[in-house]
């Protein structure tokens, strides 16, 4: 979260910065986000936000900051009849020698700066034009409430996000059924889509490895007999509540990954506006497929649904694995490293740079 709101904030005083677009689901009560893009209407840029007023619990409050985001001059777009706003998306748009660039953000986490120190959620931050032009279009099929919007790269629901995923799934059993290797792996908060469900039942017994992460409902029992054979179900419930969604279908540096706001649910799928972006820079999405190999390889928090509905925990007789917390020690290390980097160029530039007499 401090990353995109340093982000946010740096933007909102960049004169080069022509407009800033989001759409917003649930904020904290006390936002720096809401601050933000009110201070770059007031610095004359063009601040468009697609608010969500249903969102469940927080209603009054978002109906409070559209009230301030107007008094500041900001375009606010009111969402649609029957589609709840549920995608996470900035777009930064921005002018150097008379060349548009674009900034955009996509993540699986609200911008709630409360909640993003007790979830875990991915935020990509992305230059790719291609990306940035395919969001700009995005922006501008809301403001017309065109919903049926074509992208090339991104999922958008409600209506091509789950066909996008359909296709993918196709594509791994027809690999199988050549004989090459095959796999889909999905993390999402609950599993109750029947058409998702029945199309991985159809890659189970077509061979491709199925592995899913669902912390929540799972209506998709694994392990029966020429069904869902090939398909293994994880459970994690740890310090932080799991929220990010990752997609992933092949393997290695051929795998199609992509993280999204949307959920395996029909509610996500079909009646609310959402999101999934690829992963094109192959270094994020090796520290993605890190993130999810840790986590099947978690034996304390883990746990693994049977094909009667129960959970079991994983017996090991290895050194017993806690992935969030080995997550932590992660982050520990790289900001060590980071520090010591940092305190390194700090005595190389004292010694290289005398002061003037």
């Amino acid at each position: 979260m401090e990353p995109f709101l340093q982000l946010l904030r740096e933007s909102a005083q960049d004169p080069s910065v022509i407009s800033i677009k989001i759409t917003i689901y649930r904020l904290s009560r006390n936002s720096r986000i809401i601050d933000y893009l009110c201070n770059a209407a007031e610095n004359n840029k063009e601040v468009t936000v697609l608010m969500e007023l249903k969102a469940r619990f927080d209603e009054k409050n978002n109906i409070e900051w559209a009230e301030r985001l107007e008094e500041a001059g900001c375009n606010v777009i009111y969402g649609f009849e029957g589609f709840k706003v549920h995608s996470k998306i900035c777009l930064i748009t921005r002018r150097d020698r008379n060349r548009i660039f674009y900034i955009t953000q996509i993540g699986t986490g609200n911008y709630n700066e409360k909640t993003a120190k007790l979830y875990t959620d991915l935020s990509l931050m992305t230059a790719n034009q291609v990306i940035g032009q395919e969001a700009n279009e995005f922006f501008k099929n809301m403001s017309i409430s065109n919903l049926k919007g074509n992208y090339n790269n991104l999922f958008v629901a409600p209506y091509s996000f789950k066909n996008n995923l359909i296709a993918l799934i196709d594509d791994e059993i027809e690999k199988s059924r050549r004989g090459e290797a095959a796999s889909i792996v999905m993390k999402s908060n609950s599993l109750t889509d029947k058409i998702i469900i029945h199309k991985l039942s159809e890659a189970s017994q077509a061979g491709v490895k199925v592995k899913l992460i669902i912390r929540g409902i799972c209506c998709l029992l694994p392990g029966i007999k020429g069904r869902t054979d090939n398909i293994t179900v994880y459970s994690i419930v740890g310090r932080f509540l799991e929220h990010c969604r990752i997609y992933c279908f092949g393997l290695g540096k051929d795998a199609r990954l992509y993280i999204s706001s949307a959920d395996m649910m029909t509610r996500n799928t079909q009646r609310r506006v959402e999101i999934a972006c690829p992963i094109l820079d192959e270094d994020i999405k090796e520290s993605i497929q890190h993130i999810l190999e840790v986590m099947f390889s978690d034996t304390v928090k883990a746990r693994i649904l049977n094909k009667d509905g129960t959970y079991r925990k994983i017996d090991s007789d290895t050194v017993p694995i806690d992935s969030q917390q080995l997550f932590i020690e992660e982050a520990m290390r790289e900001d060590g490293k980071a520090a010591a980097s940092k305190e390194y160029i700090l005595k190389f530039f004292k010694k290289i740079v005398r002061p003037s007499k």
